[in-house]
């Protein structure tokens, strides 16, 4: 990323990672482009816009348009303890807060306005089995894996909790396992976004109606960053940690 002017020249390489780590005004853009900056991270901006069936001239021009100078976050330079601190207290403590809320309101609509509009059913539906799979995530996450971050951060050999028989033991494996059910979140979220026409409310659509739906956008969209912070660059980093680690005892 290099800057000319008062513009920004975005190099086609750049993984859509890296992209949002150093300029995060870029993240909703990307959403409306369908380019998948979190779960799909490590692909090249080239690549990802080549998929999509874009022109990366106007795509990159769409993203200049967004972006600020020297905007690089203070999370993308933490160490990976006081990242996975930041992940809590900035995305976990959002999602337990948000996850109830966000029950009542679509259990609402459902049942005021499922008779005029099926599709309710089904967002009804999704969003149950997303929190019901969000919240141990975030337990695990919180109880097991950054415990273990902050252990390496130490320079001890974590002490994980006996894996389910035939789980990797090593927190390598449970990151993977983690990354596998961001992939199966982001593909409710998407779903969801399909159904409601990208959350667009109806013209029958009452106040809470508007407010269900800007909640579900918020939260589609606070997901994507958290994701991105953990499979893009903390998850990477702990890794890493653990091996050098592991070749130092």
């Amino acid at each position: 990323m290099t800057a000319t002017g008062d513009h920004l020249t975005i190099d086609d390489q750049i993984t859509l990672g890296d992209l949002v780590t150093q300029h995060p005004s870029v993240a909703r853009p990307l959403e409306k482009l369908g380019l998948d900056y979190c779960c799909h991270g490590q692909r090249s901006l080239a690549d990802a816009v080549a998929q999509a069936g874009h022109s990366i001239g106007e795509v990159k021009s769409i993203l200049a348009e967004s972006m600020v100078p020297n905007e690089r976050p203070e999370w993308a330079g933490l160490a990976p303890a006081d990242l996975a601190d930041h992940v809590i207290d900035t995305h976990h403590r959002y999602l337990w807060e948000e996850l109830p809320r966000l029950s009542f309101l679509v259990d609402k609509i459902a049942e005021v306005h499922g008779g005029r509009h099926p599709e309710l059913a089904k967002i009804q539906s999704l969003y149950a089995t997303l929190r019901v799979e969000f919240e141990p995530h975030l337990r695990r996450e919180e109880l097991m894996v950054f415990p273990a971050v902050r252990q390496l951060a130490d320079g001890k050999v974590p002490k994980i909790t006996a894996p389910v028989a035939g789980e990797d033991p090593t927190l390598e494996g449970r990151i993977h396992t983690l990354i596998e059910e961001h992939d199966a979140t982001g593909e409710i979220l998407d779903e969801m976004r399909e159904i409601s026409d990208g959350f667009v409310v109806p013209d029958d659509g009452c106040a809470t109606y508007q407010l269900t739906y800007q909640a579900l956008d918020a939260l589609e969209g606070d997901t994507h960053l958290h994701v991105h912070k953990e499979n893009n660059v903390l998850f990477p980093a702990a890794i890493d940690l653990e091996k050098q680690v592991g070749s130092a005892t």
